[in-house]
């Protein structure tokens, strides 16, 4: 006589919290230091879950708001959606726990694929080892699936190596933290930096995404002029042009995740309807971009010009020394040298003594910003500056202070 026993089903080895079935879960990642700008954004999207994490910002998103974020974030790196969190203490619950991804919802058939791994405070260390297993679940997965490469990086942080096209092999990052591994899909593909108008750049050019973030932190209002008297390319001027038309930055490039096999295409086109409706005929203010160079305004214009704002925009060869506000009020802004090869702190001294110098003779209703990596040059401006936050630029640690400063009259020679 045979007994029938019911059979057990296998429990998934992940233990993330549940996501309703038509939600992603969300990693909005952020340079170090702007995390709270980057959910500030989001939650203006309609993001009400966004949780500020170090590294980037959590949040829940169907697809109507994923394709929202990344037409309209204009300070986060990039966005992850997860896949699984699991703790893999060995390479077999590693193995066991890869191959019940969903990989068919990202990643099409024949298509090819890139792994980014990281393993920290692990059993499971040896990253190449990682990716060999996790790769094998993905081809085992997915009909044609093909690695195409591999990478490790210190942290789910932007990669400056990751490949410039829109269409590149879809970009699987891995990352085991104390025994757990955590799986997720690059919904952006090419960074969001990467708008698509600055193909002419000066020297020590600013990422338009650090741009955006000196304009937030410094809470410029659009409806108030803004100079940048040390423009190089333009980015900054470019970035608050586009921020006072309401130009979303993503508008006009393409994302990994709009060829998920799960994409619905209608959200995205919806997105990109609603996105497009807001934009501003011209900028609510004036904005101005001097600089010393003529090459670098010709840069400028350029890039403005591909960016759809020439017309926003003075750009004006023109000396530090030379420039005079437009109006009454409006924030003065400026990214200035950073002064790290030698010989180079006697010239900065003066440099920033001129700009205090000149903020307080003729910029007094303004405030100013300036993203600074030495304070002993901030120093020299004598303005009372107050940090807003910290962050790198190209490895540089950098602060954005801003300060307003007292109003002094010039003095006069009697006449």
């Amino acid at each position: 006589m045979s007994s029938s026993r019911p059979r057990r089903t296998p429990k998934k080895p992940t233990d993330a919290p549940s996501v309703p079935s038509d939600r992603h879960a969300c990693f909005a990642i952020a340079a170090p230091g702007l995390e709270p700008l980057v959910a500030r954004e989001l939650a203006a999207l309609g993001a009400v879950d966004a949780t500020e994490v170090a590294g980037g910002v959590e949040f829940l998103a169907d697809e109507f708001l994923l394709a929202t974020a990344h037409l309209q974030l204009r300070i986060a790196s990039r966005v992850l959606v997860r896949l699984a969190s699991f703790r893999a203490t060995a390479f077999h619950e590693l193995e066991r726990a890869a191959r019940q991804v969903e990989w068919t919802r990202v990643l099409a058939a024949s298509s090819g694929f890139r792994l980014r791994v990281t393993c920290r405070k692990s059993r499971l260390y040896h990253s190449d080892a990682v990716a060999e297993r996790v790769a094998a679940a993905i081809v085992r997965g997915v009909s044609g699936a093909e690695w195409r490469e591999s990478g490790d990086a210190d942290s789910e942080q932007e990669d400056e190596s990751s490949p410039e096209e829109e269409h590149a092999p879809q970009l699987f990052v891995v990352r085991l933290d104390r025994d757990r591994c955590t799986i997720s899909a690059d919904a952006s593909g090419a960074l969001l930096h990467r708008r698509g108008y600055r193909q002419a750049v000066g020297r020590a050019p600013l990422r338009e995404t650090l741009a955006a973030a000196m304009l937030a932190g410094a809470d410029w209002d659009p409806r108030l002029p803004l100079l940048d008297p040390m423009c190089g390319s333009g980015t900054i001027p470019i970035e608050a042009a586009m921020i006072a038309r309401r130009i979303p930055p993503g508008l006009s490039r393409r994302f990994a995740a709009e060829v998920w096999p799960i994409s619905s295409a209608p959200d995205w086109e919806r997105a990109r309807v609603a996105a497009r409706a807001q934009i501003l005929p011209k900028a609510q203010s004036t904005i101005h971009g001097f600089d010393r160079d003529a090459g670098a305004i010709e840069a400028a214009q350029a890039n403005a010009a591909r960016a759809g704002v020439a017309a926003d925009i003075e750009f004006r060869v023109q000396a530090l020394s030379a420039a005079e506000p437009p109006a009454s009020e409006g924030l003065l802004i400026a990214n200035p040298p950073y002064g790290i090869r030698v010989g180079e702190s006697a010239a900065l001294r003066d440099l920033f003594a001129r700009l205090g110098q000149l903020a307080h003779e003729r910029f007094g209703g303004w405030r100013i910003a300036l993203l600074s990596a030495d304070p002993g040059l901030d120093r020299q401006t004598r303005l009372a500056f107050e940090t807003r936050f910290r962050t790198n630029n190209g490895g540089i640690p950098v602060r954005l202070v801003t300060a307003q400063p007292a109003v002094r009259t010039r003095s006069r020679t009697p006449g």
